[in-house]
């Protein structure tokens, strides 16, 4: 048997590299495909993000507090609207609304901290919303920014409604499932859905599986 193998030897290692090869291949397939998912997923939808001030309870706590009021507000501006073009010219329009809703929270709560917010385009990394999970990208967005903006960040989907039911913050699958279907495609759907598609696997090369877990 080990002079087989020694026969074979750069046989054997030669079969393995183009193994090696094909795999990497398909991985950066899909890696590819991912982000063409990806691109085609933002077009359609518009994410929620709100900046705290900084990171100490007191401001974090603000920063929530500041998000279910811009939530409430929004949700029955939004109500029917068809695409995401549509939500980010009403979510414009109301802008001087969103900015007093979050001052008056902020001066409820005892603050005086300046808040700003603009519909832009920032990375979003890899975010999961009950059973959805949204890849990584850069996604439109309206950014509330509270005082410095230099704490820890919340995010969410505005359009289609993923993260607000009455007037608290709350993710229903059956209802994020409705609102998802009825925006994108069924292969866009699926992408989203809570099953470790963002994890790149060699689907015939099990062996190298190991190197990705």
């Amino acid at each position: 048997m080990k002079a087989f193998f020694q026969k074979y030897q750069t046989l054997f290692e030669t079969l393995l590299l183009l193994m090696i090869l094909a795999g990497g291949c398909v991985w950066k397939y899909e890696e590819w495909k991912l982000q063409q998912t990806q691109q085609e997923i933002a077009g359609k939808i518009l994410r929620f993000h709100v900046r705290a001030n900084s990171n100490s309870p007191a401001d974090q706590a603000l920063k929530l507090k500041v998000r279910d009021a811009v939530g409430a507000v929004m949700q029955q501006d939004l109500a029917g609207v068809q695409d995401r073009i549509q939500c980010e010219d009403i979510v414009k329009k109301q802008m001087p609304r969103i900015i007093k809703t979050a001052e008056e929270v902020i001066a409820q709560e005892g603050y005086t901290y300046p808040v700003s917010a603009q519909i832009g385009t920032a990375a979003f990394p890899q975010k999961t919303y009950g059973n959805y999970t949204f890849p990584a990208g850069d996604y439109q967005a309206l950014h509330i920014v509270i005082g410095s903006g230099k704490g820890r960040n919340w995010w969410c989907v505005m359009y289609p409604n993923l993260c607000f039911h009455g007037a608290v913050y709350e993710v229903k699958d059956e209802e994020a499932e409705k609102n998802l279907k009825q925006v994108l495609s069924d292969e866009e759907y699926d992408a989203v859905l809570k099953s470790g598609k963002y994890k790149i696997r060699f689907k015939y090369l099990d062996f190298l599986n190991k190197f990705l877990d």
